[in-house]
């Protein structure tokens, strides 16, 4: 255990426990207090930062300067490991980020991760697409807990999620692709949503306000009851919009119970449901400006956790999404019902032992759909909408083996998977990961994987009057290589990561002439190369006139792109995002007085049509700010987006919000 001292405010900082798999602290399943006083607070992770403790906590409460002091764990592999022995690079947003953050959803969280991609199509979570490393919003792997919630209807869909901000820990985002972590539509990374368990805010509420008749408010409890641990929470957010036709009103609920056993096991229990109804004003189709949406998720989850030495991790869950479409708002001329189901169990067996972590594990997932648009007709109709059909059962078999050797820590494994729609075949896509620390605040990097991805029931079948599906579409496969390097220190952190992906039969929606309808289509070969790099500054360790908290964060990617297809205008694959650089900087202003800045510069490749003419992506910038101001148990709080009201596009000819101004109040009872 390394001790270090920083300044006066500042006894010790703790920047690693051990180099063996599995700490001692967390091998022996009890609790340990350290005697400390937190010194960095590193504000804004990236890849190479995460927050353990808050010097604020300590100086709210001075009578208690023994805290449990715990590892930080990811799941950057199909066990948790400290996040200083994971083989495979992974950002983590914290929740100490969530609560400073200009933002309003989930969605405009992630906007300020470089190598996310937030392609957004309403304000404030009503709908984005969310991209990793090139890809596309089918590729990306969203889960809750561990729970997969990818939608197999599309991946527009995969955030409809009942959950607001103040529900979230942290979030964890492995970007490139991560079959073996998070199974196989995790072709291009996943997100790991992590909701909070303990009960450490008793009581929170918000209120906000805001320019387009903008209303929201949360309200979340937490009780410990017996074994029990318990949190019911509910959100609604309403605006009329910033242009005809954007606006929307979402509502979110979610309980959460957790039984604590003998021996450190649990069992987890949630159930969620979210509600959205919103204008959508250009959504899919620039020819329909007055499209409307309304979309209703129900969520069911249940997970164990038995054992120390050998864990038996069972789970089951089931998700549904209902969804109706209008082309014209009120209108019954193209309208479309969908309801999408997905159940699944999972068991994973995890041993730890002397030469390292083993872990088997197990899946089976079943999908379906029932349409009045998408799937195969039936002989009869189901309910009041449904002519439709589809399914298909998902298998895979995963193994992994992890292990720490004095500086070096590996992972290795397969994942063997079953798809019904690839007739009676099995699939196998390895994965290899490694880390290397010469010295105490650097470490290297290196992977290979191979993955794939089955299309979306909305690839295969939509068929309307602006698309054509593809039931004959093929999955898409990829193999990559990445190599990195982290750097970290109290005072600077950075990090860089290179990467290569090879991809063949790439699922896309193209078109030829402006004229034509959008076909499902695979690209035959569509390979990738691009570097995320970044840096985080420790304002507070250079002078006190910062501020105790203040940190300055500049990341940025850059993407790159070729295929052997004729040239054609894409919807997804090959809208890319190049370039984007984002900085943060939060720093105190005076007693209690905070104000955090997000800057974001963006260039998107591809290019797409209007009324009248054929334009490319042009690049932008945007900056938000957020100012804090907490008083006891409250916290009054006013954002401004888009400070400069930046006139851009996302995805094509859907504009975005300019200015917006919006204030809050929070409470907090601990």
């Amino acid at each position: 255990m390394n001790q270090k001292h920083f300044n006066q405010t500042s006894a010790y900082r703790f920047k690693r426990f051990v180099r063996k798999a599995y700490s001692a602290f967390n091998s022996m399943h009890k609790v340990v207090s350290i005697g400390v006083v937190s010194g960095c607070i590193l504000t804004f992770a990236h890849s190479t930062a995460v927050q353990a403790q808050s010097q604020a906590d300590i100086q709210q409460h001075p009578e208690s300067l023994e805290k449990e002091l715990e590892e930080v764990m990811v799941t950057a592999s199909r066990v948790e490991m400290p996040m200083a022995q994971t083989p495979k690079p992974v950002t983590v947003i914290t929740k100490k980020q969530i609560e400073l953050a200009p933002v309003r959803s989930l969605q405009e969280l992630l906007i300020y991760i470089a190598g996310v991609d937030v392609i957004q199509r309403g304000g404030h979570g009503v709908q984005a697409d969310i991209a990793l490393r090139g890809g596309t919003a089918d590729q990306t792997a969203v889960l809750l807990n561990g729970i997969n919630l990818t939608n197999s209807q599309t991946g527009h869909y995969s955030f409809d999620i009942p959950i607001n901000l103040s529900d979230i820990e942290r979030i964890e985002i492995v970007t490139g692709p991560s079959t073996l972590i998070y199974g196989s539509g995790a072709f291009s990374g996943g997100i790991n949503i992590i909701t909070k368990k303990d009960i450490a805010e008793k009581i929170y509420a918000r209120f906000g306000a805001g320019m387009h008749s903008l209303y929201e408010g949360e309200a979340r409890g937490a009780v410990k009851a017996g074994i029990t641990t318990n949190s019911l929470s509910f959100g609604y957010n309403t605006s009329d919009g910033y242009i005809a036709n954007s606006d929307y009103d979402i509502y979110n609920a979610m309980w959460q119970t957790c039984l604590h056993l003998p021996k450190s096991s649990k069992i987890d229990f949630l159930l969620g449901y979210n509600n959205k109804r919103y204008g959508a004003n250009t959504f899919y189709s620039p020819k329909f400006p007055n499209q409307y949406e309304k979309t209703d998720a129900y969520l069911g989850s249940l997970k164990a956790e038995f054992g120390t030495k050998l864990k038996i991790m069972p789970s089951l869950y089931w998700n549904r999404h209902h969804d109706q479409f209008d082309l014209t708002k009120n209108s019954a001329k193209g309208r479309n019902y969908h309801r999408n189901d997905m159940y699944g169990a999972n068991l994973n067996l995890q041993y730890n032992w002397k030469y390292g972590i083993t872990n088997l594990g197990g899946e089976l997932r079943h999908e379906e759909i029932l349409s009045s648009k998408m799937g195969k007709p039936m002989t009869e109709k189901h309910g009041a909408y449904y002519t439709n059909y589809d399914n298909r059962t998902n298998a895979s078999l995963a193994f992994e083996h992890n292990i720490v050797i004095n500086r070096i820590s590996a992972s290795a494994g397969v994942l063997m998977n079953h798809n019904t729609l690839q007739d009676g075949k099995y699939k196998f896509y390895p994965t290899v990961s490694m880390a290397y620390r010469p010295i105490e605040s650097v470490k290297l990097t290196g992977s290979w994987s191979m993955a794939n991805r089955m299309p979306t029931f909305t690839d295969l079948w939509y068929t309307q009057e602006t698309h054509n599906g593809n039931s004959g579409l093929e999955p898409e496969r990829s193999q990559s290589v990445e190599i990195g390097m982290q750097y970290r220190n109290a005072l600077f952190s950075a990090y860089i990561n290179g990467f290569l992906l090879w991809g063949r039969n790439m699922i896309d929606w193209v078109r030829v002439d402006v004229n034509e309808k959008w076909q499902s289509w695979n690209h035959t070969k569509l390979n990738k190369q691009g570097f995320d790099l970044g840096a985080t500054l420790n304002l507070s360790q250079i002078d006190n006139f910062f501020g105790q908290h203040s940190v300055l964060s500049i990341d940025y990617s850059r993407i790159h792109q070729n295929r052997n297809d004729i040239d054609l205008e894409s919807k997804y694959s090959l809208n890319y995002l190049r370039d984007k650089l984002t900085a943060r900087l939060h720093h105190d202003i005076y007693k209690g007085i905070s104000m955090d800045w997000g800057f974001r510069f963006q260039k998107r490749m591809g290019y797409y049509f209007t009324e009248k003419e054929k334009r490319d992506y042009p690049a932008f910038s945007t900056l938000d700010l957020k100012i804090n101001y907490k008083y006891r148990d409250f916290d009054f709080n006013v954002a401004m987006n888009n400070l400069y009201d930046t006139h851009y596009y996302d995805i094509e000819s859907i504009p975005q919000a300019g200015f917006w101004l919006m204030g809050g109040i929070s409470y907090t009872l601990k």
